[in-house]
């Protein structure tokens, strides 16, 4: 068989033909703002925690809110407004009316977010520059920052080039509504004929993101859909052999957020040799967390070169914002041109794309927090028994009530952990989700496993959710 690749290269030389036909094939130019030094010895990194890293594991609460979470009553969260006047009134008043939490539910693995080298590049940047020019990085919002930006995560995703999107769902978005105009291009924009169309086949549990790009795309009258069961390759082989579609995309989460299991890359890589398709992973919860360089899934797996398209996002494990799609140069093209939710937002200001750019750096640096967030998953499997495999815990306890009274249990014991109900997941499986950070201490997970200990039991706790259910 031909390589995977070859096929869709030349679909997609086919599809590019087919702008640049219609001059609708779009650039990148970016703007200079001066005096930006890209110097990696401005990035100053360090080889141990720090006291600045815990104020992103540890939050504060109003009394007021606690009360209403201990209750499950609705709040607007004015209070904390008020609360926080108040506090300002007298000398330790903020501490009766604040309840301190020790944060078991966010996404900033590597604890980056008050990292001072981080902020410094983002407080340069606003200085110099303000917000930088606003508007579409198709107009006059992509600068030499942004590219800079781009070519670190490309050389960290081992890609020819990447596209910056204002978030991650706004990648997966452009993305998969970009997949699909390649059928309506090669139909010269006429409603394409069987063997024109492109077969996605995704994930059962896949990102809400990639869901909804999936559906915009079937908009197009372009796009069959096949959902396999989560992780199932079996599955997966049968649809595809079934398939008489020669334009193939398989789409699925590297690592799922909502239960922390990983997608099969090896096998997926095999299948991609056997029936030559095209292997998008969004790589949201692996990237600068696996891998020994923080490459991701993909390079924890030793599958970088079986991933044709990365998505990927700098608001988790970086600590910043915005989303990205690592690729190739075409593919960066064609996205450009096609891609909606890219198309029409405004890009991100230049001081968020300078800090990115710095927690890039310093994620590839700062080996020991990659150490560090193992040696926590290591420590919550000593301490529970619950054999898990990645940074996100999901424990399963069933009913909306259990997991509510749980993470209320938790709350009272001095832990953020939010319960998760449906529709983010099916009924009868609801969820206590936890997140561990590089800069959660042996203690911080000692603690934790005491509270939880006294609500769930570890023995009789599933920790990957049921495979066979489609939510698209």
């Amino acid at each position: 068989m031909e390589a995977p690749s070859a096929c869709w290269d030349t679909w997609l030389g086919e599809a590019l033909a087919a702008l640049h036909s219609l001059k609708v094939l779009r650039s990148l130019r970016p703007i200079c703002l001066r005096n930006h030094t890209p110097d990696d010895a401005a990035f100053q990194v360090f080889d141990q925690m720090h006291q600045w890293d815990r104020s992103s594991v540890e939050v504060e609460i109003a009394h007021t809110t606690f009360s209403r979470w201990m209750h499950d009553t609705p709040s607007s969260g004015d209070e904390i407004i008020c609360s926080a006047a108040d506090g300002d009134d007298e000398a330790g008043a903020s501490y009766e009316k604040f309840k301190k939490l020790i944060l078991f539910s966010g996404n900033d693995y590597l604890g980056l977010s008050s990292h001072p080298t981080i902020g410094k590049a983002a407080a340069k940047a606003a200085e110099e520059h303000g917000m930088g020019p606003r508007g579409s990085a198709l107009i006059c919002g992509y600068t030499n920052y942004h590219r800079l930006l781009e070519l670190s995560l490309a050389d960290l995703k081992k890609k020819e080039d990447c596209l910056l999107c204002p978030t991650g769902f706004a990648a997966n978005m452009a993305l998969m509504t970009a997949i699909g105009s390649v059928g309506s291009l090669l139909a010269r924009n006429n409603v394409p004929s069987e063997d024109q169309k492109i077969a996605v086949f995704s994930d059962a549990l896949n990102h809400a993101s990639i869901i909804d790009g999936i559906r915009l795309a079937e908009r197009q009258k372009s796009v069959k859909v096949y959902v396999y069961r989560h992780c199932d390759m079996s599955h997966l082989n049968m649809l595809l052999s079934n398939c008489s579609m020669r334009k193939k995309v398989v789409v699925t989460d590297s690592l799922f957020s909502m239960d922390g299991d990983y997608a099969p890359m090896v096998e997926l890589a095999e299948l991609r040799k056997k029936h030559g398709f095209l292997l998008v992973i969004d790589d949201a919860h692996g990237t600068f967390v696996c891998g020994k360089n923080g490459g991701g899934v993909a390079e924890e797996f030793n599958c970088e070169k079986d991933v044709d398209i990365c998505i990927g996002t700098l608001s988790k494990a970086a600590g910043c914002h915005g989303g990205f799609i690592a690729c190739s140069k075409r593919w960066k093209l064609l996205i450009q041109s096609r891609g909606r939710s890219f198309i029409f937002s405004t890009a991100a200001p230049v001081p968020v794309a300078a800090a990115a750019h710095a927690a890039v750096e310093v994620a590839k640096l700062e080996k020991w927090r990659r150490e560090a967030i193992w040696n926590r998953v290591k420590d919550f499997h000593l301490l529970t028994g619950i054999p898990v495999t990645s940074h996100i815990i999901s424990l399963i306890v069933g009913s909306e009530d259990k997991a509510l009274q749980a993470s209320r249990h938790l709350l009272q014991c001095g832990f953020h952990v939010t319960a998760i109900r449906p529709p983010t997941v099916p009924p009868n499986s609801c969820r206590l989700r936890v997140a561990l950070s590089a800069v959660h201490t042996r203690e911080d997970l000692e603690n934790l496993a005491a509270a939880l200990s006294s609500c769930i039991n570890f023995q009789d706790t599933r920790i990957y959710g049921c495979n066979s259910y489609a939510r698209l």
